[in-house]
């Protein structure tokens, strides 16, 4: 995955050095479209708390940062906009699957006795897997006149729908505090979740001066579904008169809470985009 980002860094580079058009002006009154296929290599940090009981106890797995885009397995990403006027409706859809994610038994919860520590010395070799879909739909208004595009306020939803799994290995059999429960030294645990949020933001595009450079900035917050999450994005654009490309930094969150599957958990990572305007 790191050389074909490098190889998709380095064609940016090539095409922004050939010589440049200048990107076309959307006449008034008339539709405009747009879609994105994208790179996005994002780290995982944060928790899954499985809350089906799983031999005597639930486990609540940590999901360390720092192994970055190594355990990416597959990807899908693609963004959408139709544009009239000020007015837009934009769309952005994710596929993502981590497996072989290192993580800890953080805790365990033994039902009527309550949620136990786990020593991080007892693990002798625990792995996750996640895979999902994120689906956002929303439409924006531009509300400056001089500057079109680079103020835009919106509101939508998004849903995602995760299913997390936990292979454990600990060095020993832990024995709940009270009581004979135990919970074994391996084994493992899956557990499904879909969470639907409403979302509302600012997103903008802004030029630098007449060049064919152009900075993007996206925000959002949301709750909905006993969740609630965040999402921001900001970007490097050049642009030619057919689309362009945006080189960005992107951060996504979210937190169920409670006993809920998702423990804030943030994907965070660079990507790389190439975008085509009809």
């Amino acid at each position: 995955m790191l050389k074909q980002f490098a190889r998709m860094v380095s064609a940016t580079a090539l095409i922004a050095s050939a010589p440049v058009h200048a990107q076309a002006v959307p006449e008034p009154g008339h539709w405009t479209f747009s879609i994105t296929p994208y790179l996005w290599l994002p780290n995982v940090d944060g928790t899954l708390r499985y809350s089906a009981p799983s031999f005597a106890g639930s486990p609540e797995a940590d999901l360390p940062g720092g192994s970055f885009p190594s355990d990416l397995k597959a990807a899908l990403l693609l963004a959408g906009e139709a544009r009239l006027d000020r007015w837009a409706a934009f769309t952005d859809f994710i596929y993502l699957r981590f497996a072989g994610h290192e993580s800890k038994i953080k805790s365990i919860d033994f039902v009527s006795i309550g949620r136990d520590p786990v020593s991080s010395s007892l693990d002798a070799g625990t792995s996750s897997t996640l895979k999902g879909a994120l689906w956002t739909l929303a439409g924006s208004y531009s509300v400056l006149d001089t500057h079109p595009g680079a103020l835009e306020p919106f509101a939508g939803f998004r849903y995602f729908g995760v299913k997390a799994s936990t292979d454990w290995n600990l060095s020993a059999t832990v024995t709940a505090p009270i009581g004979s429960a135990t919970f074994p030294r391996s084994g493992s645990v899956s557990q499904s979740e879909n969470i639907w949020t409403a979302i509302a933001g600012v997103r903008g595009k802004v030029p630098f001066g007449d060049s064919h450079w152009s900075m993007t900035y996206y925000g959002d917050v949301g709750a909905g579904s006993s969740a609630s999450t965040y999402q921001w994005l900001i970007g490097l654009n050049y642009d030619f008169h057919w689309g362009g490309f945006i080189l960005a930094y992107r951060q996504l969150y979210y937190d169920e809470g409670n006993d809920k599957l998702i423990q804030s958990t943030t994907f965070s990572g660079p990507a790389l985009g190439v975008t085509f305007r009809f």
